[in-house]
């Protein structure tokens, strides 16, 4: 017997030994005999005979073809073009290969035009429908709220949502986030002078320029890596100590003298603001130490509640 055969053989013969095995392990557990569970459930008996069926389909369709690949001789007119003196058939595709195609795109213009998801019932569509009828409840039923009462709502929606990366204290877990017990680091500010920031702080897209247009209006010249350094530690040190000059020179045009920002021209640097927060959630923040993502799951209510809770943190 050809022993591509006998293995046919014998992989059947263990895939009915697994199943029957399966079968008694069943029975056991249910406290039934084997007979009891096959004649007195039409269903296991079908499945029995269809897992015997594809086991013995399956496995003597895979010999024929291994066979047929030992045994074929290639024949056929070659295509012109050959490569390294190996050349390709000149072989038409399988009608039904070709049909199974032509269905297939036509099937998926349909699927994407007016078939599932667009005119059909979606899990997802009744999740975000749901959520928005939610949504909705949550702002009337909320709105009002304002002073402590807001700052409490904000607490429970940061412990909630921002405590795995700035840590249930808001100190940022050892720098793996931003400590939002102060309004701003060192290194964050020297991160935005350097490079830049359109972080949508103002909630739209003002973005601010990097070291290459900051110039101090003191000395006339761009701004130096000293200067970016004593400017970082008067900011992040709550507008105080040495390096006032050089914030009044550069910084102060757009972010006020006082850093508390000017209206559509630049955040305040010196105070949380529920606004700013509120940004920062609705668009992420790109800084010194990652990108902080957006949080769209989070209504507007939910937004206002944590800058309220945030600033008044880092009172």
């Amino acid at each position: 017997m050809n022993k591509l055969y006998l293995w046919g053989i014998i992989i059947t013969i263990i895939m009915f030994a697994a199943t029957f095995y399966t079968l008694v392990i069943t029975a056991g557990d249910s406290g039934k005999g084997l007979s009891e569970i096959l004649s007195n459930d039409i269903i296991n008996s079908l499945a029995i005979a269809g897992a015997i069926t594809l086991v013995i389909i399956t496995v003597f369709v895979v010999i024929k073809y291994v066979r047929q690949m030992q045994t074929d001789t290639a024949q056929g007119q070659l295509i012109d073009e050959q490569w390294d003196g190996i050349g390709e058939y000149l072989n038409e595709i399988p009608k039904g290969w070709g049909i199974a195609f032509i269905l297939t795109m036509v099937w998926g213009m349909w699927y994407f035009t007016i078939g599932y998801p667009l005119n059909a019932y979606s899990q997802i569509g009744e999740y975000n429908e749901d959520s928005a009828v939610h949504n909705a409840k949550f702002e009337s039923k909320y709105s009002a709220i304002t002073g402590d009462r807001l700052v409490d709502m904000g607490k429970s929606v940061f412990l909630a949502e921002c405590k795995v990366c700035h840590g249930l204290n808001a100190d940022g877990i050892d720098g793996k986030a931003a400590d939002l017990n102060v309004r701003i680091e060192e290194k964050t500010v020297k991160f935005a002078i350097e490079n830049g920031s359109n972080n949508h702080l103002l909630g739209s897209e003002m973005p601010m320029p990097d070291r290459n247009g900051l110039f101090n209006s003191n000395t006339g010249a761009l701004i130096t890596d000293a200067e970016i350094d004593i400017v970082s530690k008067y900011v992040a040190n709550g507008m105080s100590g040495a390096g006032e000059d050089v914030f009044m020179g550069t910084c102060a045009a757009c972010h006020g003298e006082d850093g508390k920002g000017m209206e559509y021209v630049a955040p305040s640097v010196a105070t949380f603001t529920p606004e700013l927060v509120t940004n920062i959630l609705n668009h992420g923040k790109k800084g010194s130490i990652g990108q902080m993502p957006a949080f769209e799951r989070l209504n507007a209510k939910q937004k206002e509640a944590v800058g309220a809770y945030v600033t008044d943190l880092s009172k």
